[in-house]
């Protein structure tokens, strides 16, 4: 399939000569299979298109955006209920910020299946209709380098646009992916943030990063423990999304850590975590007793040598409830709530039924919650 690209004459400067370069990088290494002389692409983009030309794909074979069988889709979203529930509050915050821009947001499982859509989707329009759907497959495998498949193969945030897609059928699409990291430090699936014949957004590439870390860390939260240590460098205030979280049973095992922790404490990929013993280099009782205080965040060494600034908070509805994250020590969790609900209706500056939309409550909790009247 083909489609219209916008006017020429209506492209930047820059943009045309980025299109340009793109081009050139097309008839270089897809057309003649010579070697990048010179830096056209991202590296990640010439990788994915040699694994596709290994793979014996061709750029102008017609991609079907297919899905895979009824029954394989129903056992994903089943076995993908955790990553469901993580991610739908950050989506929806995320399609907010890129609300006028055209693009939307795909969630994929690890294999690149469909397993969730959200945002701005033109139905009307067979390039958005045909991958915005849930159970198609939209591996590098089955439609080439995308930000998708290329997130899944290199594991790393990825930004692509328009013919730095392998196929013809697909240089319609810009898209911005980020994988999403499990509580045991396997990759559990992506988000990607995909528009048609758009303008070119990289900013996106950042969004979609903090998103996936923001779902990581709710995936994090969701794993049942008796300790939470919120974790960062000295001279860090300790609260927001850049912070390791570590999960601890009530004998001091770890059950969870997102990223952020796992490289702050050396721990790489598929490494087994263990006892925070092994971790840190003060009794387990020292962590639990500074929960019990609602000491704050105080510096621990580790057996590397570091330190780090820890913040230790208690599960006080036991291994299964879910403590809020950021929460200030000694501070009612009825008023941490009525600070967010404001927070959120700021954000939205002053429209309550999109913060209603946003917090996934009715407009009427939002003014109860507040105190104010129904308006």
């Amino acid at each position: 399939m083909t489609s219209p690209s916008p006017s020429s004459d209506r492209l930047s400067a820059p943009h045309q000569h980025r299109l340009a370069r793109i081009e050139l990088a097309r008839r270089t290494l897809l057309e003649t299979r010579a070697p990048q002389t010179q830096p056209l692409l991202a590296p990640w983009v010439e990788r994915s298109w040699r694994r596709c030309l290994e793979l014996g794909l061709e750029p102008r074979q017609h991609v079907a955006f297919d899905a895979v069988a009824a029954s394989t889709m129903h056992l994903a979203i089943e076995a993908n209920q955790p990553l469901l529930r993580a991610a739908a509050p950050v989506i929806q915050s995320l399609t907010r910020a890129m609300a006028h821009t055209r693009y939307f947001a795909i969630l994929t499982d690890a294999n690149g299946m469909v397993i969730d859509v959200n945002g701005p989707v033109d139905r009307h329009n067979p390039y958005a209709a045909s991958i915005a759907r849930v159970g198609v497959d939209l591996s590098e495998r089955a439609v080439g380098t995308t930000a998708i498949g290329t997130t899944l193969a290199e594991l790393q945030p990825v930004w692509l646009h328009r013919g730095e897609h392998f196929y013809d059928d697909t240089s319609v699409y810009s898209c911005a992916g980020a994988p999403i990291w499990g509580p045991d430090g396997q990759c559990v699936g992506m988000l990607d943030l995909t528009g048609v014949n758009v303008i070119e957004q990289p900013a996106l590439k950042h969004l979609v990063t903090q998103s996936a870390r923001s779902i990581e860390n709710a995936l994090t939260l969701s794993r049942p423990h008796r300790l939470l240590l919120c974790l960062n460098w000295p001279g860090r205030v300790i609260g927001d999304d850049s912070d390791g979280l570590v999960g601890l049973d009530q004998d001091g095992q770890v059950t969870a850590l997102n990223r952020p922790a796992a490289d702050m404490l050396g721990i790489g990929p598929g490494m087994a975590p263990g006892h925070c013993s092994e971790l840190f280099a003060v009794p387990i009782e020292t962590l639990f007793d500074a929960a019990r205080a609602q000491r704050g965040q105080f510096e621990v060494p580790l057996w590397s040598g570091l330190r780090l600034c820890v913040l230790a908070q208690l599960n006080r509805g036991g291994e299964r409830g879910v403590p809020l994250h950021g929460a200030v020590p000694g501070v009612p969790l009825k008023d941490v709530e009525t600070a967010l609900i404001r927070k959120a209706v700021d954000d939205a500056r002053g429209n309550v039924k999109e913060a209603a939309r946003a917090l996934g409550i009715s407009r009427a909790t939002v003014y109860r919650k507040l105190g104010a009247r129904q308006r």
